[in-house]
């Protein structure tokens, strides 16, 4: 019975010193959870400049394939803003903003801004589909290399239409997951006609 007695007092003597650490334990989980979901919801936050200029340059560095099977001529879009629109043929919101994108592109300075668009898609039904559909800018074949571009620069839900503005430094300007409007291009691209 002293025996039970003095473990009960030893395991009192240790419980304040037991919680504290359990406290300290969890307080520093929830710390790190926090931290790391603030990073990963603030892309632009936890980029330093000089890797978001590493970013724009490794995406000019990718072989992008166009619709037809030859590579997209990346070297000239250096020095430029660039407009990048993730899509899928199979993408209602993504469909019904391309003309919207189309006339926008019109509208662009091509020597200062090159709008591009990277299908998340199956090579044939985005030849599919642009067989139909008029498109004044590059489509480029995305595939999985496209998803993963797409998670690099911000979209960590993966969810399409996304489109995201980078400076010719790779700074993230907009990004808008979802239908992009106009005036939310506008609001970052000047066009000629204004």
């Amino acid at each position: 019975m002293s025996e039970e007695i003095n473990k009960k007092t030893a395991l009192e003597k240790k419980f304040p010193l037991l919680l504290m650490l359990s406290l300290i334990g969890l307080g520093s989980l929830l710390l790190g959870l926090g931290a790391s979901y603030w990073l990963s919801s603030n892309p632009s936050q936890s980029n330093s400049a000089s890797s978001q200029a590493a970013i724009y340059q490794e995406f000019l560095a990718v072989d992008w394939k166009k619709e037809t099977g030859e590579s997209a001529n990346t070297e000239a879009w250096k020095n430029k803003i660039l407009i990048i629109n993730f899509w899928a043929s199979w993408c209602p919101p993504c469909v019904e903003e391309m003309p919207m994108l189309s006339a926008f592109n019109q509208k662009i300075d091509s020597n200062t801004v090159q709008m591009v668009g990277i299908g998340i898609d199956s090579p044939s039904n985005l030849r599919q589909f642009l067989e139909k559909a008029t498109v004044s800018y590059p489509v480029l074949l995305g595939g999985l290399e496209g998803s993963n571009w797409m998670k690099r620069l911000g979209n960590l839900q993966g969810a399409l239409p996304y489109t995201v503005i980078l400076n010719p430094d790779g700074k993230i300007l907009l990004t808008k997951l979802g239908k992009i409007s106009e005036k939310e291009l506008e609001s970052v691209i000047l066009v000629k006609d204004k």
